[in-house]
């Protein structure tokens, strides 16, 4: 298994009532960094990296978020999707029937909550959705589980958690 990068350290703080969010780079990400671990995806596989990659649809807005993401979960094997709104999301998810969304909770023309209401009521067997949000109110939880998010991670998390979660949804 290839380790979660030492240098997806995501750090949250609010700051005159806004949430500002920063990333930690400890360790430089390289094309030969992202080399040595597809090999070892391949190794880890088999030898066949293309066989039963599972798909993950990453929506966010924040281009930092979706970089640190999408390569933490290459590092473990996945395919990974991005879309970068609420409405994109939406069609990518049902043009591509990814084995998971990770969803953020704000986001422009369609927040989180809306697109997984509707991928609830458009899809007959229930794709698995992690929702992440830096929003603090339980409000907020309470109605992304009346929805049916299989998961509810709030900013800042340790990358481990995510990753838990994703294998722990798709197993």
């Amino acid at each position: 298994m290839v380790p979660v990068p030492r240098f997806l350290n995501l750090c949250c703080f609010t700051h005159n009532h806004r949430s500002v969010r920063f990333w930690s780079f400890i360790k430089d990400h390289t094309d030969a960094s992202r080399r040595m671990a597809k090999k070892q995806a391949e190794a880890d596989n088999g030898g066949d990296a293309g066989t039963d990659k599972r798909r993950i649809l990453l929506v966010d807005d924040d281009p930092e978020i979706i970089e640190a993401l999408r390569y933490a979960l290459e590092s473990k094997g996945f395919s990974i999707l991005i879309a970068r709104d609420g409405n994109q999301g939406l069609a990518m998810a049902e043009r591509e029937d990814p084995d998971l969304v990770i969803l953020d909770m704000m986001m422009p023309k369609r927040s989180g909550f809306l697109v997984l209401e509707k991928l609830r009521r458009t899809h007959p067997v229930p794709v698995r959705v992690i929702m992440i949000t830096a929003n603090e109110g339980s409000r907020h939880k309470a109605y992304a589980e009346m929805l049916g998010v299989d998961d509810y991670i709030r900013k800042p998390f340790p990358m481990d958690r995510l990753i838990d979660s994703v294998k722990r949804l798709l197993a």
